[in-house]
């Protein structure tokens, strides 16, 4: 039978106009409103607690975060930098001897760099999240099709997953490149990664669960061997987050004391106090993140992912969140159970779609009462001088 070339060069051009059209109909949905980021630090406010001495500091940066500033690995770094640069000028940085704590999960929103307009302009963190899936069909497939079976939650951990090498690149190469920049020991927050390690002296993911990690950078901008993953995940985490043994805990020389680091939760719990104690931790770091707007006021309900411990039981309802930090968690149970006197404990603060955060910086001082500074709904900077 003869082949109407006319006929079928209409089908293919009409094949063509109509596929051009879904695909302009589709970018338009996926890119969104153009955004340009605003990569500014505005530091509302500096405060400093302590003496100023030779001993060094602990500088906790407060930053407030936008899903624009994660665009890509430039505008974090150098979103990051105004922060550090601020610090820089206002005389808090001391080379070598000042350690830089950031909040938990700074850097796992770097799951959306180098994504559509669509996905940073979101109005909630499932919309984002949502077109990510849309915009990487093939590749989330793959990492859905490796989900470990113990994992419930298998779209979130999916989608990080897939991500998952572009962040821990990004995320290393900002903070190696600003703690030798300002010459600092950074405790750079923490990230969503599978089953991370050091090998060489970088942070590589494999396959395999999924856990919350912080990293500790020295002031040559090489990063600690030693990871730490968060033990206690919480309620809203179990799903696709995998928890740790308390043993495992590690704690770093740095050059103005032996330096522990427990994630957010774990600051609520013994296991990882007594492991503190054994290894000689005599600083403390906790990045934390408070999810929710104004929960700081709100009744405490107790704690979330694993029972409530006898010692807190009768505060349940009794306290606001804000109180249960300062009674249950580091500046609770770092000096009785540890022999720990001088730390920090800081929050993530932004608008990351319609998350919500709260919270404010928490100090051990070497005093009998713990410090907390000035709440401010907004970014800060604040120092301890040890």
């Amino acid at each position: 039978m003869p082949i109407n070339i006319r006929k079928y060069t209409i089908i293919l051009l009409v094949g063509i106009l109509l596929s051009w059209g879904v695909f302009g109909l589709w970018s338009i949905w996926l890119n969104g409103e153009l955004i340009k980021p605003d990569i500014s630090a505005k530091v509302s406010q500096v405060e400093q607690f302590g003496t100023r001495s030779g001993h060094g500091n602990l500088l906790g940066i407060q930053p407030w975060m936008e899903p624009a500033d994660y665009q890509n690995g430039l505008t974090f770094r150098e979103k990051i930098a105004g922060y550090l640069q601020t610090a820089k000028d206002s005389g808090l940085i001391i080379p070598q001897k000042t350690i830089v704590i950031l909040p938990e999960y700074l850097g796992t929103w770097l799951v959306v760099m180098n994504e559509s307009n669509r996905v940073h302009t979101a109005h909630t963190i499932q919309d984002g999240l949502t077109a990510m899936v849309v915009n990487h069909p093939i590749n989330f497939w793959k990492a859905y099709r490796t989900v470990p079976e113990s994992v419930s939650d298998k779209t979130k951990y999916a989608v990080f997953a897939m991500k998952a090498r572009q962040m821990a690149y990004e995320y290393q190469l900002a903070f190696d490149m600003l703690a030798a920049q300002f010459e600092v020991t950074i405790v750079a927050g923490s990230i969503l990664l599978p089953n991370p390690s050091v090998k060489n002296g970088k942070l590589v993911v494999g396959d395999g669960l999924l856990y919350n990690v912080s990293t500790v950078f020295r002031p040559d901008g090489k990063l600690e061997p030693q990871l730490i993953k968060k033990v206690y995940p919480i309620a809203d985490e179990l799903p696709f987050v995998c928890p740790t043994n308390p043993a495992d805990v590690p704690v770093f020389n740095t050059p103005i004391g032996r330096l522990g680091v427990l994630v957010c939760a774990d600051s609520w719990n013994s296991p990882v106090y007594q492991t503190l104690k054994q290894k000689g931790a005599t600083l403390l770091a906790v990045p934390s993140y408070s999810a929710g707007d104004h929960v700081w006021k709100t009744i405490w309900r107790g704690y979330s992912g694993t029972p409530t411990p006898d010692d807190a039981r009768d505060d349940v309802g009794k306290l606001t969140e804000g109180q249960a930090w300062l009674a249950h968690a580091m500046a609770g149970r770092a000096a009785p159970e540890a022999n720990i006197t001088q730390g920090m404990n800081v929050f993530l603060r932004g608008k990351l779609w319609d998350l919500g955060s709260d919270g404010t910086t928490i100090m051990l001082t070497g005093k009998a009462t713990p410090q907390t500074a000035r709440y401010i709904n907004g970014a800060a900077i604040i120092c301890l001088w040890l």
